[in-house]
């Protein structure tokens, strides 16, 4: 598995993308996608939302299990994944691509975000 070296990740296992005019593009990792299963429900925040780094945002739920997706940032949501609320399954086939789950106007990054390599030794711990 390789996590994109352009992408800063939390340790609740969601990617970051870099800024572009302040809005940043956040998903959920590979690593996280495949200890899910198979997706087949997603629950994203509304566009005008407001999240805050750390808290729950949404949810995804699995043939597994049902997990509380998190924001990795605090702001605005600008644009959600409609593709993915119409079809689940990408965020396993695509999670660094086509999975992608909702656009934030960020407005407070934390300084905890990792960098590629220090996600893969977390998660290799």
């Amino acid at each position: 598995m390789s996590n994109p070296q352009q992408l800063r990740y939390s340790k609740e296992h969601e990617w970051l993308s870099a800024t572009a005019d302040g809005v940043a593009t956040v998903g959920i990792t590979e690593h996280a996608a495949n200890a899910l299963g198979d997706v087949v429900f997603v629950q994203l925040p509304a566009v005008g939302d407001t999240v805050t780094a750390g808290d729950s945002c949404g949810e995804l739920e699995s043939t597994k299990s049902v997990s509380d997706l998190y924001s990795p940032v605090t702001g605005e949501i600008t644009e959600i994944n409609e593709d993915v609320v119409d079809d689940p399954s990408l965020v396993n086939s695509a999670p660094f691509e086509g999975g992608w789950l909702f656009k934030v106007r960020v407005a407070d990054e934390p300084a905890d975000l990792l960098s590629a390599d220090e996600y893969t030794a977390f998660t290799a711990g």
